[in-house]
C-alpha cells in the first residue's frame, strides 16, 4: 500500500474550479496561495548503536487567519516540505468548512519509524520538538497525531515543550493520552464521521447504507472504526486491507474477530480470503472508503474503480487528476473536507477542554462532534444544491468565503 504522489498544482486547479462561486478577492486568495512559513530542520540523533543519525524534520504553518494553526506529526520515509504545504492548506480549508477558528498546518520527519526502536522514536521526537518550542504553543501551532505518530509521540512532545520552557501547557498538543488532557473518541472521530457523512450522502441520494456492500482501504485506527459504523449502520463490509494485502468474504466480515485476528497475527491476511490491497480498490461495491493515506486513487488505478461512492476518510486519498476521472464515470467522491472532519473537530475540543481545565464526558464528546458534522454537511449540501455543484466544488467555495471574510477585516500589517 503505497501512496501516489500530490503537487500544490493539483490543488489550485480544484480551488479555481470553485472560484466561480467565491466572493474572493486576490488578497485574500494570495494569502491561501502561500503557505505562512515552512520550516526545515535537521535532526541528529544518538542510536542505540551510539551511531549519530541525522533526520529531515519539517513544519509547514499554512495560515493563521482565522485562529491558531493546528496539525498533525507524520512519521514518513520520503517526507517533505511540499507534503506538508499541500496538507497543511488542506487543513486550513476543512477547519474553515468545520467553522473552528484554527488554520492549517502539517509536519514531520522524513523517517520510517517502523525501523527504529521505542528509545530512537522518542529521541527523534524530542529532538524534534526542541527545534520547534519556539514556535509552537497552545495559541500559536498545535500539534496532533497523523501517519506514524500516535498518543505516546503527542505525551514525548508536550513533555520536551514543558522541559524547554518551564510550562505545563496540554493545549500544545492534541490527540495526546486522557490522563494528560487528552479528550475520549480522539481515535475514533475520523472514521466515524466518514462513514456517518456516506450515510449522509446516501440519504441524500434516496438510498441507505442498510445492505450496502462496502470495502475499506485501511485498516488502522480510522479504517477500523469507519468499518465498525458502517456495518452498524447496516453495511456490508465485504473486504479491508492492511500494509500486508487484504481480507475479502463475499457475505460481510466479522469485524470484532477481524480486529482480534489483526492483532495477533500482525495483518489481515489469512482472516478469510486472501487478495491484494489493490484488488480492494477494485471490487464491485457501492462504497470504497478510502483510509490510508493520500493518493490511494490515483490517474493510475482510478480506471480500475466500480464503487459508486468513494469516501476520503484520509486527506488527499483522491488525487485530481483520479478525481475527474471518476466523475466523468458518474462515481460520487465524498471529499476529505467533509469526510474527515470528525477528526479536526475532537482535536478542536480536546484544545477548548485544556484551555478551560473543564473535560466532558465521552458521551457528552460523541454528541459535540456529531452536532459539528452535521452541521458541517447540512452546509455543503445546502450549498451544492442551491449552486448546482459537486461536494469538493461547493466546500472548498464555503472554505474560500470564510478565508476571504477573515482576511479582509484583518487587513495586511503593515
Amino acid at each position: 500500500m503505497r501512496a501516489s504522489g500530490l503537487n500544490w498544482q493539483g490543488l489550485m486547479e480544484q480551488l479555481q474550479d470553485a472560484l466561480p462561486y467565491c466572493a474572493v478577492s486576490d488578497q485574500s486568495l494570495a494569502y491561501f496561495k502561500y503557505p505562512k512559513r515552512t520550516l526545515s530542520v535537521n535532526l541528529p540523533v544518538r542510536m542505540d548503536d551510539g551511531q549519530i543519525r541525522v533526520f529531515r524534520g519539517y513544519r509547514t504553518v499554512h495560515s493563521t487567519a482565522r485562529g491558531p494553526s493546528m496539525g498533525g506529526v507524520r512519521f514518513k520515509a520520503g517526507l517533505n516540505a511540499h507534503e506538508c504545504e499541500v496538507l497543511a492548506a488542506i487543513m486550513t480549508l476543512k477547519a474553515a468548512v468545520a467553522d473552528l477558528p484554527l488554520g492549517g498546518a502539517k509536519g514531520g520527519v522524513d523517517v520510517d519509524p517502523a525501523t527504529l526502536s521505542p528509545g530512537e522514536l522518542e529521541g527523534l521526537t524530542r529532538r524534534y520538538t526542541s527545534e520547534l518550542v519556539d514556535l509552537i504553543g497552545k495559541n500559536e501551532d498545535i500539534l496532533a497525531p497523523d501517519v506514524g505518530s500516535d498518543a505516546q509521540v503527542m505525551a514525548w512532545i508536550l513533555d520536551t515543550y514543558g522541559e524547554n520552557t518551564g510550562e505545563t501547557v496540554s493545549g500544545v498538543v492534541v490527540g495526546k493520552p486522557i490522563p494528560l488532557g487528552g479528550s475520549y473518541a480522539s481515535k475514533d472521530a475520523r472514521g466515524r464521521s466518514a462513514a456517518l457523512v456516506a450515510g449522509r450522502v446516501l440519504k441524500e441520494q434516496g438510498e441507505s447504507l442498510n445492505r450496502a456492500r462496502a470495502a475499506v482501504y485501511g485498516f488502522g485506527d480510522v479504517g477500523r472504526k469507519a468499518a465498525r459504523t458502517l456495518a452498524a449502520e447496516g453495511a456490508l463490509v465485504i473486504a479491508v486491507s492492511d500494509q500486508d494485502g487484504g481480507t475479502f468474504a463475499s457475505g460481510g466480515l466479522d469485524l470484532e474477530a477481524l480486529a482480534a485476528y489483526r492483532e495477533q497475527h500482525g495483518s489481515v491476511q489469512g482472516f478469510a480470503t486472501d487478495i491484494t490491497a489493490d484488488e480492494v480498490i477494485e471490487l464491485d461495491v457501492d462504497v470504497l472508503m478510502l483510509a490510508y493515506d493520500y493518493g490511494a486513487v490515483n490517474a493510475g488505478n482510478a480506471h480500475a474503480v466500480r464503487a459508486r461512492y468513494v469516501v476520503e476518510a484520509t486527506n488527499r486519498a483522491v488525487l485530481p487528476e483520479a478525481e475527474r476521472f471518476l466523475k466523468a464515470q458518474g462515481v460520487t467522491v465524498l471529499p476529505d473536507l467533509v469526510a474527515s472532519i470528525g477528526g479536526l473537530i475532537v482535536n478542536y475540543l480536546e484544545w477548548v477542554q485544556d484551555a478551560s481545565n473543564f473535560f466532558w464526558t465521552e458521551t457528552e464528546i460523541e454528541e459535540a462532534i456529531d452536532l459539528r458534522v452535521d452541521r458541517a454537511v447540512d452546509g455543503v449540501l445546502e450549498f451544492m444544491r442551491t449552486r448546482q455543484t459537486d461536494m469538493r466544488t461547493a466546500a472548498y467555495a464555503m472554505a474560500l468565503n470564510k478565508l476571504h471574510e477573515a482576511s479582509v477585516m484583518r487587513g495586511v500589517y503593515p
